[in-house]
């Protein structure tokens, strides 16, 4: 007598395939959720000067002259400085690139839904290890838990969204994707102004407030990373939307480039020099906005032109670094909106002219910055930075659609794991150059409001280098393409959770329940709703 056959784990890729009611539009929300919660890793500096008194508390208590490294990772009598603090920052950028290389492949099998729920032990379960770290005054816990356990969580929780949204949205990929990644960038604008809460509330005369902050944060992002993880569907083989039609071209939903294949093409390597080269000139820009724009202006922030940045007093050095705060805030708006405008423009450009236009604009602004800020026009300069910040934003929620048109749908996820490395390496080139040459324009005796000219001519000079790698793509071999994709293959049956049939590989998006659909764009959208509000409001002073 046969044995029945076992029904695969509620985790399983198989257990999650849609069914011809599903509506693709319940995905984007799902995947915001995740995005919007990992994004806080942009806005974790909030933390940085309250940890750096949390033993001092009124005032930074400083280690003993000669103490080294090793003894102030377990030192419980004295602050870290923000430099120890923030190297948090640097691992989690780090490992996401490496969390997202070594297992996407991984994610590909295993599906987007065990993916999301283990982003959501990662992430959440690191910042209440950094807060254990916090608590016991421990450097390399914070580390471990912010930067390692989060960076994991970090990576599984970027690429799952993106991998799955890519396959529902054949015909808007650009979009898509632009969606997902959006919210990876509002993730600070809402977590940044939410922490400064928290913290005021926790604050004491014995405790900053940051680790209590941690717990609370931690809570709250498991609970949504689990939700839009359980949100998760992955459509049928074959899936492409009822009465959009269908290009005949070899990339379809079944014809893709494996990942270690496509590891081996000059396409992979010169689309990594891409993302690799423009990411590190956006986020030099970023690491450096609030400084850059107190020392360029000074005290014609506050209404003192003429007065440099080093003979303000401390109360007006206050004051202008207020302002610098609201435009840091500006720039997190551009690169929220530049995420999603730019990806869906590269759906009528095409992802190589979008990424041309990045290029071409961008040495432009680069080398007009300095000059907008030596004519004293802050306007200008805000916009011209902003307009930067858009196409760094851009950069990213572009990429992956770029690697889908080049390689299939297939083998997206695990391929856009590997390509993330770029980040990583970015990630430590973009600060480094930055920080190295304002210091060598400073011992130099360089002006204060000068010390950056040289920079955005550099960070023009590593964009003119991503244009020539983007200009050499050309299309994949045909004869690499294979119809055995991870995402679309016979393993994969072609029924939904309730076994019912998909016929054809095409059905209608489906007439899933509206008030579904209102209430999962309700939960993400107030939240990013408030975070704009927000940070219009901080920004307004830059303008006044």
């Amino acid at each position: 007598m046969d044995q029945p056959m076992a029904q695969p784990g509620w985790l399983t890729r198989e257990r999650i395939v849609a069914g011809p009611l599903y509506n693709r539009w319940l995905l984007p929300p799902a995947a915001l959720a995740i995005h919007l919660s990992i994004g806080m890793i942009y806005g974790m500096s909030v933390f940085w000067l309250p940890l750096s008194r949390s033993v001092g508390i009124a005032h930074p208590l400083a280690c003993p002259a000669g103490t080294s490294l090793l003894a102030r990772m377990t030192a419980v009598n004295c602050d870290w400085t923000v430099a120890e603090i923030s190297f948090v920052f640097t691992l989690g950028i780090v490992f996401l690139g490496i969390s997202a290389a070594l297992w996407g492949g991984w994610l590909e099998r295993a599906g987007p839904r065990r993916a999301g729920l283990t982003a959501a032990l990662c992430w959440p379960g690191g910042l209440a290890v950094a807060a254990l770290g916090v608590v016991l005054h421990q450097l390399w816990l914070f580390w471990l838990g912010g930067g390692i356990l989060g960076g994991v969580g970090l990576g599984l929780g970027y690429i799952s969204p993106v991998s799955t949204l890519i396959k529902w949205f054949p015909d808007r990929r650009g979009l898509a994707t632009g969606l997902a990644i959006m919210g990876f960038g509002g993730g600070a604008m809402i977590g940044s102004p939410l922490s400064a809460w928290l913290m005021a509330r926790f604050h004491g005369a014995h405790d900053v407030g940051v680790w209590q902050t941690f717990l609370v944060l931690a809570a709250v992002y498991a609970v949504f990373m689990a939700a839009g993880a359980l949100g998760y569907r992955v459509p049928p083989p074959g899936y492409w939307p009822a009465g959009v039609p269908r290009p005949a071209d070899r990339s379809g939903p079944q014809s893709s480039v494996e990942l270690n294949t496509a590891f081996r093409t000059p396409q992979f390597w010169l689309l990594w020099g891409v993302l690799c080269l423009n990411v590190s000139a956006g986020i030099g820009v970023i690491g450096m906005a609030s400084p850059m724009l107190q020392e360029m202006f000074g005290g014609s922030l506050i209404g003192r032109p003429g007065v440099g940045f080093t003979a303000l007093s401390p109360d007006q050095v206050k004051a202008v670094g207020g302002i610098a705060a609201g435009f840091a805030g500006f720039l997190s708006l551009f690169n929220i909106v530049g995420r999603l405008a730019w990806a869906s423009v590269s759906d009528r450009l095409s992802r190589r002219v979008t990424y041309t236009t990045f290029f071409v604009l961008g040495i432009v602004l680069y080398i007009a910055a300095p000059s907008f800020a030596a004519i004293g026009s802050k306007a200008a300069f805000a916009l011209t930075l902003g307009v930067i910040l858009s196409m760094y934003g851009g950069g990213f929620a572009t990429v992956p659609a770029y690697l889908s048109d080049l390689f299939g749908t297939g083998f997206v996820g695990a391929i856009h794991g590997r390509l993330l490395t770029a980040w990583s390496a970015a990630g430590v080139i973009g600060p480094i150059l930055v920080a190295q040459l304002r210091q060598l324009q400073i011992d130099a005796g360089v002006e204060r409001r000068n010390v950056y000219d040289y920079t955005m001519y550099l960070l023009a000079a590593l964009l003119a280098a991503g244009l020539v790698c983007n200009l050499l793509i050309r299309p994949v071999r045909p004869d690499l393409f294979t119809r055995a994709g991870l995402a679309a293959g016979p393993d994969l049956p072609a029924a939904g959770p309730a076994g019912v049939a998909v016929a054809g590989g095409a059905y209608a998006a489906g007439p899933a329940p509206g008030l579904s659909i209102t209430l999962a764009w309700l939960a993400v959208g107030i939240p990013l709703a408030w975070g704009f509000v927000l940070t219009l409001m901080q920004a307004a002073a830059l303008f006044r």
